[in-house]
């Protein structure tokens, strides 16, 4: 949404330059007590998702980019405590959100949360592209009359997210508290999650720690990109793994996040050249490894088809209930897309070894 709004900032001032436009506030954060200086375009292109650079530099060319409520210019660098305001002159668009009766797999269920198995292919939340078919839609028809579900709040009682073609386990808020008490657990990483996730290659070793800055990748903006743990651009984000299970070409990983950034398992494994399985935008959905007879490659072929996704799965979750106080621990079934791939795997290893003792 704001990278359409940002291309509307090239017309501004041209047609009646000596009249004051209306602005209006489109996006505001304040900058983290630990922010190295760094230019302010730089900083926002991490915050602003698919939004370009130059979109940037063209807002604060047109004096709409605030921080501490004066104009700024792209090679501003931004200390801690900054308050930085995308200022345009339309208001800002409102999704409705339109309760849909969708089915819902639904785990846990208490007058404070709901606990989800989302499906693979179920966006999370109404944003540019896609406005209805989403988790939130499902959730505003399960939960009518609930004054957390605003038809205009995109967001409602989520206080994490997981991608579109993630399955997976997911804790809804059902009053404002329980999402500020919920919201917390995440942010200071006293909840618990693990995911299941199948990678191309062989890791070198069964335990392993992947450490590396995510943000917005430089070539592509609609992916995330790994950079430098210390640098100055995209966020610190730590991801734990252990090896399941080794068939062959891939390898069944367990993943822990200490972090919980964008695509942060599937762009950390990328880092390390080793990524998700038919994982299309991190080039998991080409042949990696294996051989180069016809055959293997009609195999891989067919387990792309039984699994059409990143083979990635939110297994468990923990948490502290917010009203009682009593841990709670849930665990789902790896869904059957991934387990018909990881047994066609199984079946590839056995069938190989035994070609092997002939």
């Amino acid at each position: 949404m704001i990278e359409e709004e940002v291309e509307d900032l090239e017309e501004l001032g041209e047609d009646e330059p000596e009249q004051e436009q209306e602005m209006y506030e489109h996006f505001r954060l304040e900058v983290d007590p630990g922010q190295n200086l760094l230019r302010i375009d730089r900083f926002l292109v991490d915050r602003l998702p698919n939004v370009s650079r130059t979109k940037i530099q063209e807002a604060a060319e047109a004096q709409c980019v605030l921080v501490n409520n004066k104009p700024v210019k792209s090679n501003y660098r931004v200390k801690p405590k900054d308050i930085v305001t995308l200022m345009l002159p339309h208001p800002k668009r409102e999704i409705r959100v339109i309760p849909e009766d969708i089915p819902l797999n639904i785990v846990y269920e208490d007058d404070y949360l709901l606990v989800i198995n989302k499906e693979p292919g179920m966006v999370v939340h109404p944003s540019y592209g896609h406005y209805t078919g989403t988790l939130v839609n499902a959730l505003a028809w399960h939960l009518k009359g609930n004054p957390l579900f605003k038809e205009n709040d995109p967001r409602p009682g989520l206080v994490h997210r997981i991608d579109k073609d993630t399955s997976g386990l997911l804790v809804i808020a059902k009053t404002e508290e329980a999402k500020t008490k919920l919201a917390s657990q995440f942010f200071h990483k006293t909840s618990s999650r693990k995911y299941v996730a199948v990678c191309w290659g062989n890791l070198e070793n069964d335990n392993g720690t992947i450490i590396g800055n995510i943000g917005r990748s430089i070539s592509n903006r609609k992916i995330m990109g790994v950079f430098p743990e210390g640098s100055d651009y995209g966020k610190h984000a730590v991801t734990h793994y252990h090896v399941l299970e080794r068939l062959g070409y891939v390898n069944v990983v367990e993943c822990v996040l200490e972090t919980g950034r964008t695509h942060q398992i599937r762009a950390h494994f990328k880092s390390i050249r080793h990524p998700l399985f038919n994982d299309p935008e991190y080039g998991g959905n080409e042949i990696l490894k294996g051989t180069t007879f016809t055959k293997y490659k009609q195999f891989v072929q067919n387990c792309f088809a039984l699994c059409p996704r990143q083979a990635l799965h939110a297994k468990t979750l923990g948490f502290e209930h917010p009203g009682t106080g009593e841990w709670m621990d849930f665990n789902s079934e790896i869904p059957q897309d991934m387990q018909q791939l990881i047994e066609k795997w199984r079946g590839y290893v056995a069938n190989r070894e035994l070609e092997d003792m002939e």
